[in-house]
């Protein structure tokens, strides 16, 4: 498997461990590829494996939000912190899961030109300050959610995808972590 480069050119484990190496089987099978910012965090099995578990609990795990939601989530949060890495992967699997590629593109470039329910929206509204200023949340912020039909569980599930987002961005931005080509024509 050849590893893409980042501007931080950490070696991957070599060999991998078995487990990493199943899963980086499944993930080749699923997807057609191994996603780079996975072979980036392989240079640390520990720190791959914090990255994978925080990922497949926010991501994947039961919760009153869709997979769709989520991922507008994710590249909402990637827009407003302009993570190429993220926008092209994740804007592919709102596009994939939307059956909208218009839906995609316009979370990409601003997600209020993008047509929304008043779910989507408020949610998004609540993405957006969470992400340029979580200090300033309120009481009035969490309500307007609760208007909207999300419980306090769907709530923490925003932040927490949110917060992980902001994260991500931050580490793929830093170490010019680059999407595998394969995300661009995706869904189109």
């Amino acid at each position: 498997m050849t590893k893409q480069p980042t501007a931080l050119d950490l070696p991957m484990v070599d060999p991998l461990p078995e487990a990493t190496q199943k899963y980086f089987d499944i993930c080749q099978d699923k997807l057609g590829m191994v996603p780079n910012v996975l072979q980036a965090y392989a240079f640390d099995i520990d720190k791959l494996n914090a990255f994978t578990a925080l990922y497949n609990d926010v991501m994947l795990a039961d919760s009153g939000l869709t997979k769709l939601e989520r991922e507008m989530i994710a590249v909402t949060v990637s827009s407003i912190n302009k993570c190429y890495y993220c926008l092209t992967a994740h804007g592919a699997a709102v596009r994939q899961l939307s059956g909208d590629p218009q839906l995609g593109e316009k979370l990409v470039m601003n997600w209020r030109a993008a047509r929304l329910d008043a779910r989507q929206t408020a949610m998004l509204e609540f993405v957006e300050l969470v992400t340029v200023s979580s200090a300033k949340v309120t009481e009035a912020d969490r309500d307007a959610l609760r208007q909207v039909g999300f419980s306090d569980r769907d709530i923490w599930d925003i932040a927490a995808v949110t917060g992980f987002y902001n994260m991500s961005n931050r580490m793929a931005s830093a170490t010019d972590m680059r999407p595998n080509d394969a995300y661009h024509a995706q869904a189109r």
